[in-house]
């Protein structure tokens, strides 16, 4: 996906090595604070591109107040995304273009690519802990801050991994066929389109990848799912009963009839 980047060089990698050489930082110190894997890290010491989503991690670890921009040759580029571009992706939705626009279809390709990494991320530090740790025992983790906190400690390896197949096979729905309708048939399905949404908005909003971004953007999944019943009963302050659709035992149920 061509999100926007910052070019890698040898004077930014020395950068990143010496801080973290500073602070006293291993490798994989540094990488699980920033909320990535080692080996992207060494990456990024190697002189490798850098993801701009993935820069307030790196400065969260680097004790960094903004990201240093050594020179020309870092290319800390302003200009925004062509949006033709994103259609390109094999996650490129006609579906959601017709229906609900470009902007909803490019939510989706931008969402569900970091998605899909960030839920990597937190499934290969998660494996390496005792059984029936959840994901709020990691360290730093983005996922974390957007999943509903009354079930918290049910966020365990096999949820996440459930997540992630569910983001991968509607990456790959629209990847066999670009009208397919996308729908949400269990709370699980409807959180992961959610997720996407919200996994999208520091690119679309705050680093201004698309121009003329309309207030409404992030509307489509509510549209889609033709209520905002999911923020009414997860991310308001209730305490969902065993017998609510909404309570985590019943998330992996289908119960939902989309039209």
């Amino acid at each position: 996906m061509p999100v926007q980047s910052i070019r890698g060089n040898s004077e930014l990698a020395k950068l990143i090595k010496q801080r973290r050489n500073d602070l006293q930082l291993t490798i994989e110190e540094a990488a699980t604070i920033a909320g990535v894997g080692t080996k992207t890290w060494a990456r990024y010491e190697a002189g490798g591109s850098i993801r701009r989503d993935k820069i307030k991690g790196i400065c969260k670890a680097l004790k960094w107040h903004s990201f240093p921009s050594p020179g020309e040759q870092t290319d800390q580029t302003n200009e925004k995304l062509d949006i033709h571009e994103l259609k390109n992706h094999k996650a490129w939705s006609i579906f959601l273009e017709k229906r609900f626009g470009e902007y909803a279809a490019a939510s989706f390709v931008i969402g569900s690519d970091i998605l899909i990494d960030h839920l990597s991320e937190d499934i290969e530090k998660i494996s390496s802990m005792p059984r029936g740790s959840h994901v709020g025992q990691i360290d730093f983790s983005w996922i974390k801050d957007i999943l509903p906190r009354q079930f918290l400690t049910r966020y365990d390896y096999e949820f996440l991994y459930s997540l992630y197949c569910t983001a991968k096979r509607f990456q790959d729905l629209v990847s066999a066929s670009k009208e397919s309708p996308i729908m949400a048939h269990s709370v699980l399905e409807e959180l992961t389109l959610y997720f996407i949404v919200e996994e999208s908005r520091l690119l679309l909003e705050e680093e201004t990848l698309l121009s003329e971004l309309p207030d409404d953007w992030d509307n489509w999944v509510f549209d889609l799912f033709d209520d905002m019943d999911i923020i009414t009963w997860l991310y308001s302050d209730f305490s969902i009963s065993t017998d609510n659709p909404y309570h985590f035992d019943l998330w992996f149920e289908n119960r939902f009839l989309m039209h």
